[in-house]
């Protein structure tokens, strides 16, 4: 089996979305290639077909494999719940909370599971891509080191370095990596790649030829920025303004767009926000004018309102008090716009929210916006579940994910807003204005997702597949990948 290592001069300059262009590109030349990342922090995440918890960008990797989401894709996740503390999840589950000076102390342990599940992984794959975090220049936390060139050394295998050109400084962020890597460390790098690169490419190509004979490494490729891509996040929030695709699409609705057939729906990012990529599908349709609004920002006018998941459910909850939402959220439905909750937001929609066990803060209680009649407690055993089933007020199909540690009582719960695997899941307003569900991705679904819009006051909704975009863009990627990089040496490691 071989093993190529994918690490960054920064965050965000590519790793995800290289690893998931490699492993398309050999998933289509009919390898048996499966996606690694040892260590991952982020709050988007998906639950596994062996019931586990891994980072959302394994989760597309392994889509892009042609593979079912699998906890040996990404062996320890580490979910933020303040600025020094985050919950441990190793082969999927909630082992431990800690904060960043234990968790140091805890790597070794960390690093026995990168290894088990590598080393499955080497037993079942012709080939494994690696994704590295961060930095593999962060020279503080060289210790102890299992995510970037710590495991890199334990394995023994070779590393491309990615830099991002769109943001400037490309060439230092280069050179200063290698120059804060061990030698043994720079001897494992075979090569860089350069992302995201706007304008004439004979213009860098003088500099090119420069980090050639500064570094003796070969720049493997120069990979275009591609305007429009959508690759679910590992973890940012995408910005709000409309995206290429949802540009183009108004292109074609042309005449409906100008008769108003468009809705309009906003969700605050909290501070803790969680899968994000919930909300995809509605930012990418057609008919969809969606808003990501800060906290802090002026809410906007609006048809339906979201309250997202969140790693801190009542701090968040407190903080969207503390800012004016919940006079914002009350007059909205007075004027008839909808509300709907998904996990942490569900349970804000509630009466109280307890958390007995201190599990994503000090213990204790908070009031919830009290719209719904029921109280939500945290317990200590996350609840992780690939699920299906139908809307209770539709006949639509509903499929995605649960992933939450409350356990969530009361009589709203008796009128559900869907059904899954048979029993109720969620609830519904009297009035029908307000709606809450644990189920994730819930508007993946073509079917599920217009029904929702329907819900919201969507009279007319147009074909939208989000599930075929997601593909058609791992094929652009995979395509651009096998365009723009140099495959004779990319040959001699995968």
């Amino acid at each position: 089996m071989k093993t190529l290592m994918v690490q960054g001069t920064t965050s965000d300059a590519g790793k995800s979305t290289l690893v998931a262009a490699l492993c398309r590109v050999l998933y289509r030349r009919g390898m048996r290639v499966a996606p690694f990342k040892p260590q991952n922090m982020a709050l988007n995440s998906a639950v596994t077909i062996d019931g586990g918890e891994i980072g959302r960008a394994q989760a597309v990797q392994a889509q892009a494999c042609g593979l079912a989401p699998h906890t040996d894709f990404n062996p320890v996740l580490l979910k933020p719940n303040s600025d020094t503390g985050c919950q441990v999840i190793i082969h999927g589950k909630v082992v431990c909370n800690l904060e960043a000076v234990g968790y140091h102390a805890y790597k070794p342990t960390a690093m026995r599971a990168v290894l088990a599940s590598y080393q499955r992984l080497q037993s079942q794959y012709d080939c494994v891509i690696v994704e590295g975090a961060g930095s593999p220049a962060e020279i503080n936390l060289r210790d102890r080191d299992i995510a970037n060139m710590g495991f890199a050394e334990a394995v023994d295998c070779p590393v491309i370095l990615i830099a991002d050109i769109d943001r400037g400084g490309v060439f230092a962020h280069i050179v200063g990596t290698m120059a804060l890597l061990s030698e043994s460390e720079r001897a494992r790098v075979v090569g860089f790649v350069i992302n995201r690169f706007r304008g004439d490419i004979t213009l860098l190509q003088p500099g090119l030829d420069w980090l050639t004979q500064e570094t003796g490494k070969p720049v493997l490729g120069v990979l275009p920025y591609l305007h429009g891509l959508h690759i679910e996040a590992e973890d940012s929030v995408p910005k709000s303004q409309p995206s290429e695709h949802q540009q183009a699409s108004d292109n074609v609705v042309g005449e409906a767009s100008v008769r108003g057939a468009r809705i309009k729906i906003i969700v605050p990012v909290l501070p803790h926000i969680s899968n994000h990529t919930d909300f995809d599908a509605l930012r990418l349709h057609p008919q969809v004018d969606f808003q990501f609004v800060k906290i802090n920002e002026d809410i906007p006018p609006a048809d339906l309102m979201i309250l997202p998941g969140s790693k801190n459910v009542r701090g968040d909850l407190e903080y969207l008090q503390a800012n004016g939402w919940e006079q914002a959220l009350t007059r909205h439905l007075r004027y008839g716009g909808k509300v709907l909750g998904v996990c942490g937001g569900f349970q804000m929609l509630g009466q109280h929210i307890h958390d007995p066990y201190a599990i994503e803060g000090d213990a204790g209680s908070s009031r919830g916006f009290g719209w719904l009649e029921m109280e939500t407690s945290l317990e200590k055993i996350k609840q992780l579940k690939q699920i299906s089933g139908h809307l209770a007020f539709a006949d639509a199909k509903a499929t995605g994910y649960e992933i939450h540690m409350g356990v969530t009582t009361g009589p709203a719960l008796k009128s559900p807003a869907l059904y899954l695997e048979g029993r109720p899941e969620g609830a519904i307003s009297q009035d029908n204005q307000i709606a809450g569900t644990y189920l994730h991705g819930l508007f993946d679904h073509e079917e599920a997702c217009a029904a929702w819009l329907a819900w919201a006051g969507l009279q007319t909704e147009q074909h939208f597949d989000y599930e075929q975009l997601k593909n058609d863009e791992l094929n652009r990627l995979a395509d651009c990948v096998e365009q723009h990089l140099d495959w004779q040496v990319l040959g001699a490691y995968i």
